[in-house]
């Protein structure tokens, strides 16, 4: 039996072909030389890779190394691996002549999602989210979805409820870090101090499933305790409440630690027994096997100069208050707010990373490429594969509409209807020019009208560019919106 050489985010049992197969893993510094990433990322990646090590014991040879290649050249003929998550892995793989594996990891093939895609003039995530389901019977009533219906979005877009401060649903379980985690911290600490290893972000107790007994268990207690009320309140953003009722298993999910199709499967059950309401199941459901699987594919299926799209012509560098994460520049609460949360945890959920961080960068029109890599390092589960086709063509548009169908822009008033945000902010939601000015406000109608050239004969934009043309302050608000510059707001 050949030696599984595993990637960190491949950490689970399904890379592996039998239980007792020989094991490389491999802890590179290099990475985390070249790039800055989150302190609190790095140390679960760590932490993961070591727990995986000792989980192991004699079957795994566990290496430090500054690059891979010795390690791997140690082994000829004898190492296989599945396929990696990015272009860069897999060109190491190829040159390192291992034996390369499918992908495993996902809920759809490579194939299957080739043949879907074959002659579709746009790529659009619920159809292929359909697919899908009927591909592996999840959720399904014969040939028909359960319900009657494939999408319960609509019920599943509610405010946060009115006067609360936090959803009533129990916490995840809090991660018990060990002495794993204390060695891990201490590397850190003197790679940082004597090694010239940079990061951003704040360190703190680790938040996430670094084994995959602690990712089951978050899996068991957020089916149990927090599933019903996701669906209603995954759009809502809470001041006090960071994680709501989400499931925090995308870190875990995307190191390898838990299989999409075995957290559907549970997902199910909760339905079918009654324990769950078929709008929060779906929902769920539709994250794990429908965006997050056609994410993974589009970011292969995709040229590889993808990442480089910029259909918007937005040149600006990512300031630097954003880029270090200084919450405390910023005067609007909700981009406060969210930046302390990369700050100090390396997560928030996919509204505030959308609407606040997203649509924010995309009304000053920073540069796609860059926001995609400060995604990729500033957030615990963020990846290559993950952001680059989230953040350039999703988040930013920067593809002109290959993968969604209009710009993911909007004013104050989206942040108000679905956050506590406004309501102890020195900017008010409803106005667009003078000091109280929302930048969020301004900053939506500054975008359309720079863009207008670009956007006008989208058909979703009809009505957007039409409350444009009725605007009577336009040219006062851009003047304003270029006044600010890149100071935060």
């Amino acid at each position: 039996m050949t030696r599984r050489w595993i990637f960190a985010d491949q950490l689970g049992p399904h890379f592996l072909d039998h239980p007792r197969q020989p094991v490389l893993l491999i802890e590179s510094k290099a990475v985390f030389r070249r790039r800055r990433f989150h302190r609190q990322k790095a140390h679960l990646i760590l932490s993961a890779l070591r727990h995986r090590a000792a989980e192991l014991g004699d079957q795994a040879e566990y290496a430090r190394a500054d690059t891979y290649g010795g390690i791997v050249r140690a082994h000829p003929d004898e190492l296989s691996v599945c396929h990696p998550t990015s272009r860069a892995a897999r060109e190491l793989v190829q040159r390192l002549d291992v034996e390369l594996l499918p992908p495993r990891g996902f809920a759809t093939a490579p194939g299957d999602f080739v043949a879907w895609a074959q002659g579709r003039k746009h790529l659009r995530m619920e159809e292929f989210y359909r697919d899908a389901r009927r591909r592996h019977a999840v959720l399904m009533d014969g040939d028909e979805p359960v319900g009657g219906k494939w999408n319960l979005d609509a019920d599943n877009r509610e405010p946060p409820p009115r006067g609360a401060q936090k959803l009533d649903v129990p916490p995840p379980p809090r991660i018990r870090e060990d002495d794993i985690d204390a060695e891990v911290r201490a590397d850190l600490d003197r790679w940082e101090r004597d090694d010239g290893v940079e990061f951003i972000g704040r360190d703190g107790p680790r938040q996430f499933p670094a084994t995959r007994r602690e990712a089951l268990a978050r899996l068991r207690h957020f089916v149990s305790h927090r599933l019903g009320a996701f669906g209603p309140y995954e759009d809502a953003m809470l001041a006090g409440d960071p994680w709501m009722a989400h499931s925090m298993l995308s870190a875990p999910l995307n190191l390898g630690l838990l299989d999409p199709l075995e957290i559907v499967e549970k997902a199910e059950g909760a339905y079918r027994s009654g324990a769950a309401p078929l709008s929060s199941v779906e929902g769920f459901v539709r994250q794990i096997i429908g965006w997050r699987d056609f994410i993974w594919h589009l970011y292969w299926h995709f040229e590889p100069t993808y990442r480089a799209s910029n259909e918007l012509h937005a040149d600006d560098a990512i300031p630097r208050w954003f880029a270090e994460l200084d919450a405390d520049a910023v005067e609007a609460r909700c981009l406060s707010d969210v930046l302390a949360g990369v700050r100090d945890r390396g997560w928030v959920h996919h509204i505030p990373r959308l609407m606040v961080l997203g649509n924010y960068a995309l009304q000053r029109g920073w540069k796609p490429g860059a926001l995609s890599d400060w995604f990729h390092r500033a957030f615990v589960d963020g990846y290559e594969w993950v952001m680059t086709a989230n953040v350039v063509g999703m988040s930013q548009y920067a593809d002109a509409g290959r993968m969604s169908t209009k710009p993911y822009a909007a004013g104050g008033a989206y942040i108000n209807r679905m956050s506590d945000y406004c309501g102890g902010c020195r900017y008010d939601p409803k106005v667009r020019v003078g000091e109280n000015a929302c930048p969020y406000t301004a900053g939506y109608w500054a975008f359309l009208q720079r863009n207008e050239g670009r956007l006008r004969a989208n058909h979703r934009m009809r009505r957007p560019m039409q409350g444009l043309d009725r605007l009577p302050d336009v040219e006062a608000l851009v003047e304003q919106e270029r006044a600010r510059g890149d100071r935060a707001p």
